[in-house]
């Protein structure tokens, strides 16, 4: 297998800068010559391992941290930027972003987020007419694509909280009948907070009113869902100050940015509190990541195991990488995360020959997939339905399908991936990421040419996908 090279010149640069080091005292301490860490620094030359073993030793970092992932995702979101047409005759070589990425990860972000105001503003004033007339705020993020991008970009893991919902786990009686009664009595002994089951109006899930000393749980869900509520209000409750640093740092552009940050991360809690970190990374490996197994294991949903492995990214113990979407009935894709190289399109549709439609059309089967990006990455995919009923027959049931992957070479460990034969020609199902940025020429699903392409209309020749791509 061939060896990726790994090139960290801005994560070097950032860690002597850090120190104060100039590059001749930084050098000698990892000994090296000045010359080489300026060549490593530029990206003009790969870190080897003797370099990896020094920083570790005298600078405590943890080497599973410099991976290659957070620039393939940030490498993934400039080419779909690039891809739009306003960049018609002047997009950058792919050798050239992936510069921009290892050298310039900042700039490349503001880049990404210029364009994102871009579309914004276009959209919005195609939309509306009278969007002229309004202020320059539509031209910025929405609060919720502030936050998707928050998350985006950590990886979906916070190392401090995750800790500290593993230690509070550690803490609740294990010896309750389950997780809901166990974060009850704690709730009760700890806060005098009395639990109430209601039949509420089906859409709201909890109720707690501050200084009531009572939250209402909502009857007409599962005791899953209760129970993660519960957790996330107990979160709230004993973790507010940290929840709270998390999203000062985060340094929000609006208060609304922050109050839907506080939900997530308060969603993190709670799932971090039920599938406590290292005892959930020793099951899932040893349970073949079998979503349904670790759900009874841990008393939870399939969705919260789902979420929950997307998170293994805790240094030195990091789960197998995975990406995790949750997708609605019209394709819209509500939850997403990868630490794999194949990331989500920002904007349109998922690509249609995802095995993550078809889940839609046998509910509750688990479908699985092996497929090919058009960068030949190979995954293997594995999707399911979850239905969630709220009440009686005139309350919505909610279905989505929950689709997950790895890269093929981890097919051993997942339980998906018996009696799927890798090596057989002819297997892998070629897909994309989205439409608007696949360079697939033959693909006869194609709903939209994508951004960069050249089309060619022959009158007198009509196929399937009536124009050619050049």
């Amino acid at each position: 297998m061939r060896t990726t090279k790994l090139f960290i010149g801005h994560s070097l640069r950032e860690l002597r800068l850090e120190h104060q080091l100039t590059q001749a005292a930084f050098a000698t301490s990892l000994g090296i010559s000045t010359s080489y860490l300026n060549q490593m620094e530029n990206n003009q030359r790969h870190v080897t391992a003797t370099v990896l073993l020094a920083l570790a030793e005298h600078y405590a970092i943890d080497i599973a941290k410099l991976s290659s992932f957070d620039n393939e995702r940030l490498l993934a979101d400039l080419v779909e930027c690039f891809a739009d047409p306003l960049f018609n005759g002047r997009v950058p070589s792919s050798h050239e972003l992936k510069l921009a990425t290892q050298n310039s990860p900042s700039v490349a972000r503001a880049l990404i987020t210029m364009h994102q105001a871009l579309r914004r503003a276009s959209d919005q004033l195609a939309e509306l007419d009278d969007s002229i007339h309004r202020t320059g705020s539509l031209a910025e993020p929405t609060a919720y694509e502030e936050v998707r991008d928050y998350f985006h970009f950590t990886n979906n893991y916070l190392h401090e909280l995750d800790e500290k919902a593993e230690a509070f786990a550690s803490r609740l009686d294990s010896s309750a009948r389950d997780q809901f009664d166990a974060l009850s009595s704690y709730a009760e002994e700890q806060h005098g907070v009395t639990i109430i089951l209601e039949d509420g109006d089906s859409r709201t899930l909890r109720h707690y009113v501050p200084g009531s000393k009572v939250v209402h749980l909502n009857r007409r869900h599962n005791r899953a869902t209760r129970t993660f509520q519960l957790a996330c209000q107990l979160g709230l409750l004993e973790y507010a100050e940290d929840i709270d640093r998390i999203i000062e740092a985060a340094d929000f552009r609006s208060e609304q940015a922050a109050d839907i940050c506080r939900i997530g991360i308060t969603n993190y809690f709670a799932g971090a509190t039920l599938l406590p970190y290292q005892r959930f990374h020793s099951a899932a490996r040893r349970l073949l990541h079998d979503l349904v197994l670790l759900a009874d294991e841990f008393d939870t949903s399939i969705e919260q195991v789902a979420h929950r492995l997307s998170t293994l990214q805790r240094p030195g113990l990091q789960g197998v990488p995975i990406f995790f979407a949750r997708v609605d009935r019209a394709g819209n894709i509500t939850k997403r995360h990868s630490a794999t190289k194949l990331q989500f399109a920002r904007f349109g549709s998922a690509c249609p020959l995802w095995n993550a439609h078809k889940a839609f059309e046998s509910p509750g089967q688990m479908i699985r997939q092996l497929a090919e990006t058009p960068d030949g990455e190979r995954y293997l995919c594995f999707a399911t339905t979850v239905d969630k009923p709220s009440g009686g027959f005139k309350d919505p049931n909610r279905r989505y399908a929950l689709a997950l992957g790895c890269e093929v070479k981890y097919i051993d460990q997942f339980v998906y991936g018996a009696q799927l034969n890798p090596e057989a020609l002819g297997v892998f199902e070629p897909i994309g990421v989205s439409c608007r940025i696949c360079e697939r020429s033959d693909c006869v699903q194609r709903a939209a040419p994508p951004l960069k392409s050249t089309l060619h209309v022959d009158q007198n020749v009509r196929k399937i996908i009536p124009y050619g791509l050049r």
